[in-house]
């Protein structure tokens, strides 16, 4: 049989902030807020059911004959609108578990 050593794995020291002027927002890869980015989530939504709303406007009106186009813009906008709806529901679980926690 051979000799199997079992070596330990070197984990680094946490980092442990005590004043509280070290901590900061922490901020994405451009430099845009969290807010920012659902800000802008929220408005590529709204666009989307924009345009949704046109393609059935000018499918109704018979500018175009190409459904497919108008019910692919429409699920477009669903799936967008249902995931928009999904982070909504987390953001306000997640703020709901913060405010229960006891400090």
């Amino acid at each position: 049989m051979s000799e199997f050593s079992i070596q330990n794995v070197g984990f680094p020291a946490p980092i442990i902030k005590t004043r509280p002027d070290e901590i900061r927002p922490a901020n994405n890869q451009n430099g845009s807020s969290f807010g920012s980015l659902l800000h802008e989530a929220i408005d590529q939504v709204n666009e989307l059911q924009h345009q949704a709303g046109k393609e059935v406007q000018s499918l109704m009106t018979g500018e175009i004959k190409d459904i497919h186009s108008a019910m692919i813009a429409v699920q477009k906008a669903d799936v967008s609108f249902q995931m928009m709806m999904q982070v909504r529901n987390k953001l306000v679980s997640a703020y709901q578990e913060i405010m229960k926690m006891q400090v």
